[in-house]
């Protein structure tokens, strides 16, 4: 509760101060109202033979938009895997997890670097040790742009997180949490077909702290279709038993359409 109260304060004095918050060197980002939402999809798929056969899909979607006082995202993210055993042609699962997020940011002005954020988020990984793990925070959000082709948004709040863990294939109770979220999101006009971004979050709570992180360079193929190459990882600094790894990876190259 003590957390809750001081990041409150600390979210409202920064609200009142947003001109000196940050790095105030940095110009302020110039908005376009863009009445239609945009929306891209990501589909991979990889397969190998030989001394090891295995299979694995990537889809992900995201939409935004972003229209004078309101700025909108979400991403609905899929990625599945499995492999053969040799020594008895069987085929077995290696991962299997869906991620849902969605977040609005309500600008102070319209030409305002500042915003206040609400963001959710949705989680299902049975290799993570948790049946589910969910998010929702609020806070103070920023963007600021460095140069006329980069541009960051920063992001801390507090939120509420409840989560189920599975112990010896068994799930618990439910439990909640109070938490601190932080999050950064770096994007990179590299030239006019290609670009790179980089997503850092990390949800701090008093039984598990999850971090969440992708960077990714994605080059057109022609004025819908990109080619992306990704890598992802996702930490718990907590698990439900010494068999579980703390951190994921993901390694992922996929076509992107946009439209």
């Amino acid at each position: 509760m003590r957390l809750i109260v001081f990041l409150t304060s600390l979210i409202l004095s920064v609200s009142a101060s947003s001109q000196t918050f940050m790095f105030d060197d940095a110009e302020d980002m110039d908005t376009e109202s863009v009445e239609e939402w945009e929306a891209s999809a990501e589909l991979g798929l990889l397969f190998t033979t030989g001394n090891t056969d295995s299979e694995s899909l990537k889809g992900k979607l995201n939409v935004s938009r972003d229209y004078k006082r309101w700025r909108h995202k979400g991403t609905l993210d899929y990625y599945t895997a499995e492999q053969e055993d040799q020594s008895t042609g069987e085929s077995y699962e290696t991962a299997d997890r869906l991620f849902l997020s969605g977040q609005s940011n309500y600008k102070f002005a319209e030409d305002s670097r500042s915003s206040l954020f609400v963001f959710a988020s949705y989680e299902e990984d049975e290799y993570s040790g948790y049946e589910y793990q969910s998010t929702v925070a609020l806070g103070y959000g920023a963007r600021y742009r460095y140069s006329e082709d980069i541009f960051a948004d920063y992001e801390i709040g507090p939120g509420y997180s409840r989560y189920k863990e599975i112990e010896s294939g068994i799930p618990r109770e439910s439990q909640g949490t109070a938490i601190l979220r932080l999050a950064g999101d770096l994007q990179w006009r590299i030239s006019e077909t290609s670009k790179f971004s980089a997503l850092l979050s990390s949800e701090i709570g008093e039984e598990n702290t999850k971090s969440r992180g992708e960077v990714s360079v994605s080059a057109n193929l022609n004025s819908a279709l990109a080619m992306k190459f990704s890598f992802a990882a996702t930490h718990n600094s907590e698990v439900a038993n010494e068999s579980i790894e703390k951190l994921d990876t993901e390694a992922a190259v996929t076509l992107v359409y946009s439209f």
